[in-house]
């Protein structure tokens, strides 16, 4: 999400038969009356109960989605629909082709403010926009499927088919992803989507399922974060356009990669935005921290919420795309008795059902609410999942030791445990950084309906220099933050080089074309962050610099250190993948935690079938030394038996120093039973707790060992 300071105008899976085995019994990690989107074709539901209240959805035929707004091709030409319920007329300017002209549009009786026409003749790249009155200025279509020209040019009319190879692909259950988050234009040094096609094997090796792409409509000028889209139905052309994000998505999914896009509804850029000028788009009721805020519940609403809407629905169908991610929904403000976010389920879901695919709807909330995840019939809007920031502003503080800001709130008060248990640490609890009791507990949710991270777009960006945890941390901390993160109970994403330990900053950076915005976004900073002083060009938004700065250099990779950290990243995700109680919502997890050390059991749960003896044996152990010495740290009785050494991050291999850490051995046998007095039984010597000991900053993994097992050996 844009800083609210900045503007306010603004492998495949090659794991053990094992763990296949396991993974294919009937699963109940989601608990009663969970949004299950993971069977995706499994409910019936009523097909009219999607948003609209009878008949079909708005948009709909024979069940499938199909965008009826913006400039839809036909065999003779092109229909033209616009809302506009405002405008007194509304006339279709054609600048090329051999319909170029003027062309009025009519209202549709039917169809409350909007005007349409079909024009013979018009195809796939003539341009075009609207005029609005008597007014001389010719606009873009708020619905605009392709800007070449940027946010004050010419719509493009374009085709929306396109030669899908994925026609076998389903998308992912939500225990099934580990996100990596990525921004186009940095990616990669040509910045497009296209560029980022040949990185998808390498992704694929490292364990990642699925990308998220930061927001590709349509921005400002060339260098953004996204966050400023205006034209929300356009990939940007700066990136390569519609058919360079298909060509992307298609190649994703080929390599069995998940797409996520990052969509904004909480607000609209600033600049190029003219969608008021078309409709009440905007409310001055509520207000957000990057303006104002769009209008979801006053006069008028339904249509604007029916433009968000359908552009959820557009990205899933025209390009294929698996998730959404909800940039900052506690800026969508409505009041209406049926919430924005709920109707968006309810019909993102109800088509997911209708194309036989999973789509997911993953949100990012400042509100620590878990009523975000929670079925509609337990009061929640059945989003999917949703981002838990606690998680990594606890890591942060511990790795780091940073109190500044809201890391107050963490420093020395919450644990690696406390989040482990709970991903809302603030749960009914005061925040001194807030001034004000935060946040609600999330008992009852599934694990999996929470996303963690150890680093992100936001909190690294965010920061006034846009520095990564490998500028900020020795390399021993950041492969604990890395194991931290991975042998969590939560779906992880990764942030873009953060598996190669990159170094270069992601900074803030825009390219807008009024300078008085552009001024107004420096001196937000400067208020933010007043160290920037003095810095010049180097941490200017505006300036091309820190966009080139913020490029991933990725012959740092190739480097040892870049090596040695990808190799941690690739073991653990390959950890994760071939035993089946890392998987997010299928073990029973046990904490316990001392001075600076916490030990983790993974445990799969008993379902009385016929595979609880073998998902008996697939426990895991997880050991961290949260501090700065070597700790003895004692195992908890519960881990019964012989455990052997999987991984330690502290291995040679991984840049660390090669500490012996030995295996974990059995328990000592009890003393034989005796038909003596028991006055004449010697008293059984108290037993002692096993330990391990690790050194500073570091995690070992311990799975069950059965030395008489063939099919386990020694090995």
């Amino acid at each position: 999400m844009t800083p609210p300071g900045v503007a306010p105008t603004p492998r495949a899976a090659s794991g053990s038969t094992v763990s296949d085995t396991v993974n294919s019994a009937p699963r109940d990690a989601e608990a009663p009356g969970s949004t299950v989107n993971d069977t995706v074709n499994s409910v019936p539901r009523d097909a009219a109960g999607a948003g609209s209240g009878s008949g079909p959805r708005p948009g709909s035929a024979s069940g499938a989605f199909h965008l009826r707004r913006g400039a839809t091709l036909t065999p003779a030409g092109t229909t033209f629909s616009v809302w506009a319920p405002s405008a007194p007329s509304v006339t279709l300017v054609i600048a090329t082709g051999t319909a170029a002209g003027d062309h009025p549009l009519a209202r549709n009786a039917a169809d409350d403010g909007v005007w349409e026409l079909h024009v013979a003749g018009v195809t796939a790249g003539d341009r075009y926009g609207y005029r609005i009155g008597d007014d001389e200025l010719v606009l873009p279509d708020p619905l605009s499927r392709s800007q070449p020209d940027g946010v004050h040019g010419l719509s493009e009319v374009i085709s929306p088919t396109f030669a899908w190879t994925d026609d076998d692909w389903r998308g992912l259950a939500l225990p099934d992803f580990v996100i990596y988050e990525l921004h186009v234009g940095t990616f990669t040094p040509d910045g497009t989507f296209d560029a980022v096609i040949p990185r998808l094997p390498e992704l694929r090796a490292l364990g990642v399922t699925a990308i998220e792409i930061m927001p590709v409509a349509e921005f400002p000028g060339a260098r953004n974060w996204g966050y400023d889209g205006v034209l929300h139905y356009a990939p940007h052309h700066a990136y390569g356009g519609p058919d360079g994000l298909r060509r992307l998505v298609d190649a994703a999914h080929r390599q069995g990669i998940a797409v996520v896009l990052d969509v904004v509804y909480n607000h609209v850029g600033p600049e190029g935005n003219y969608l008021d000028r078309f409709g009440p788009y905007f409310t001055d009721v509520y207000r957000t921290p990057w303006g104002r805020a769009v209008n979801y519940d006053g006069p008028g609403s339904d249509g604007v919420r029916r433009w968000a809407h359908d552009n959820a629905l557009y990205w899933v169908t025209e390009y294929h795309v698996d998730a959404l991610r909800l940039d900052a929904v506690h800026g969508i403000y409505d009041f209406g008795a049926l919430a924005f976010l709920e109707e968006l389920s309810d019909e993102v879901h109800e088509l997911g059902r209708t194309l036989g695919r999973k789509i997911q709807l993953m949100a990012e909330s400042d509100l620590n609410d878990p009523r975000l995840v929670r079925p509609p019939d337990q009061g929640g809007f059945g989003v999917d999942a949703q981002w838990a920031d606690d998680f990594h502003h606890t890591l942060h503080a511990l790795v780091t030791g940073e109190r500044e800001g809201y890391y107050r709130d963490y420093q020395g008060i919450a644990t690696i445990g406390d989040v482990y248990r709970e991903p809302f640490f603030y749960a009914r609890r005061y925040s001194a950084h807030r001034g004000r009791t935060h946040g609600r507990s999330s008992a009852g949710v599934p694990r999996q309906r929470f996303i963690v991270s150890a680093q992100n777009h936001d909190q690294v960006g965010n920061r006034a220099l846009g520095d990564r945890l490998s500028t900020l941390v020795p390399a021993e901390r950041q492969r604990l933050a890395a194991a931290v993160l991975l042998l969590s109970p939560y779906v992880p994403l990764l942030f873009m080089g953060e598996e190669y330990a990159e170094t270069a900053p992601f900074l803030y950076f825009i390219e807008h074309g009024d300078e008085q915005l552009v001024q107004s976004v420096r001196e937000g900073r400067m208020r933010e962050f007043p160290q920037l002083a003095g810095l010049g060009a180097s941490v200017d938004p505006q300036a091309e610099e820190s966009f080139r700065a913020s490029k991933l250099r990725w012959e740092r990779r190739e480097q040892p250190t870049g090596r040695q950290m990808l190799a941690l990243y690739t073991d653990l995700l390959a950890l994760r993948r071939e035993e089946p109680a890392l998987r997010p919502g299928a073990s029973d997890v046990h904490e316990e935690e001392g001075n600076d050390w916490l030990t983790v059991l993974r445990i799969m749960p008993v379902r009385h079938d016929v595979l609880d003896h073998e998902r008996s044996r697939r426990a895991l152990l997880c050991v961290f030394n949260l501090g700065g010495r070597p700790q003895v740290i004692p195992i908890r009785r519960e881990a019964i038996g012989q455990w052997r050494l999987r991984l330690t991050t502290d291995a040679e291999g991984y840049g660390g120093a090669g500490a012996a850490i030995p295996d974990i051995i059995p328990d000592s046998e009890p003393t034989a039973m005796t038909d003596a007095p028991k006055r004449l039984v010697s008293p059984l010597p108290e037993q002692q707790l096993r330990t391990v000991t690790l050194p500073p900053w570091s995690a070992a993994v311990y799975v069950r060992h059965f030395p008489h097992d063939a099919q386990w050996g020694d090995a």
